[in-house]
């Protein structure tokens, strides 16, 4: 609820500002207030976890991956389709910044808060064709192993901790993914402890294999789209308004615009053709939150917007249950109706099912990440 009065706050201050794209939007100029605008979109930062919009890299291609996973769990307007989908609320891709020949990696994880609780790593690595010169090798399969490097204090050494082995084909190619939860959790408690990781290939007879008959991509010889990857998913310990304590303090209000002229015509489109003196009943109307009007679209991938809708209208007695009402409010409108208290108002109409949305954005340090937000679109109304 409060993320979606902190949004109905941006768009009234946004719609504050002329927009070519969508005129109606205009309020006469006397209104605008860089005060309110500020304050709005600070708190809209504070609903999407954050204190400063990232930094604007360029347009960069996100990682496939995070794409088709963006894609699954959320649809065109970045709506959930299935909270169980995700493991938690937030999915991070980090790229490799060794980029070395070798098969060692390393993920600058400084981005990730360390109250984020670690639920799943993923090393992601993209296996090459043999050459065409080993293709008829008399192995089939191999064992791929994937290794904590960790320093020994009392010698000045580093020992290798297994963390995900398996076999794999010889002769397949495509992308391939170890789980190394382990390491990034030991990682996220010391910082010191992140050195690298270390990928080695065994026959099945244990001994080494040439690097050149089991090939994986490098981040300094091949593709962008082929570079090694960490997935990390994890929860930020959000919860939904509806889960948090009726105690908690409310944030500050918003500044106020100064008064106006009543609005003029346009602006009262924003109604969406609601007669003057007319009262509707209460019902959902669209009220779509454009990241581009925001100035977000150039650290946003996806959505580029999203209908969060809101809420407007009347609840007269008697209550239908059209007006889906809450058995208090149906109380209230009858106290209303048969005026047996003072001061007693009618209903409200209000948002009674609330949908999470999904964000794929670039962070400061340019990795993607995927973030789920609750209470963010309106599903339906009633009357309460």
């Amino acid at each position: 609820m409060r993320a979606l009065l902190s949004l109905c706050a941006l768009m009234c201050a946004a719609a504050a500002r002329p927009s070519a794209r969508h005129p109606f939007n205009a309020f006469p100029a006397d209104t605008e207030s860089e005060e309110v605008r500020s304050a709005a979109i600070k708190r809209l930062l504070e609903v999407f976890g954050m204190e400063d919009p990232p930094a604007v890299h360029g347009h960069k291609q996100p990682p496939q991956y995070m794409l088709d996973l963006y894609n699954t769990v959320a649809d065109v307007d970045g709506v959930t389709r299935d909270p169980a989908l995700l493991e938690g609320n937030t999915v991070r891709s980090f790229f490799d910044r060794l980029r070395s020949e070798q098969v060692e990696f390393r993920f600058n994880l400084s981005s990730v808060a360390k109250t984020e609780k670690i639920l799943t790593a993923e090393l992601h690595l993209f296996k090459l064709r043999p050459q065409a010169a080993l293709a008829f090798n008399r192995h089939h399969f191999c064992q791929v192993s994937i290794y904590q490097l960790m320093e020994v204090s009392w010698s000045n050494s580093t020992e290798k901790k297994l963390l995900s082995s398996r076999l794999l084909p010889v002769h397949s190619s495509g992308w391939e993914v170890f789980s190394i939860t382990p390491a990034v959790r030991s990682w996220m408690s010391d910082e010191g402890s992140n050195l690298r990781l270390h990928v080695v290939v065994r026959t099945l007879g244990g001994s080494q294999v040439d690097l050149k008959l089991i090939r994986f991509a490098s981040g300094r010889h091949h593709h962008p789209s082929k570079q090694p990857m960490l997935v990390l998913f994890t929860d930020d310990g959000r919860q939904s308004a509806a889960l948090q304590s009726s105690d908690s303090e409310d944030p500050s209000p918003l500044p106020q615009p100064p008064v106006s002229a009543p609005p003029s015509r346009s602006a009262r489109s924003l109604d969406y053709g609601e007669d003057v003196g007319v009262s509707k009943p209460c019902q959902r109307w669209p009220l779509y939150v454009d990241f581009e009007e925001i100035g977000w679209s150039g650290w946003i991938v996806s959505p580029r917007g999203y209908n969060a809708y809101h809420c407007k209208g009347s609840c007269p007695f008697p209550l239908g249950q059209n007006m889906r009402p809450t058995n208090h409010a149906t109380v209230q409108s009858i106290i209303n109706a048969l005026k047996l208290v003072r001061g007693i108002q009618t209903p409200c109409c209000v948002p009674d099912k609330l949908h999470s949305i999904n964000l794929l954005y670039f962070d400061d340090d340019e990795n993607v990440v995927l973030k789920q937000y609750d209470d963010m679109v309106a599903g339906s109304c009633g009357c309460h």
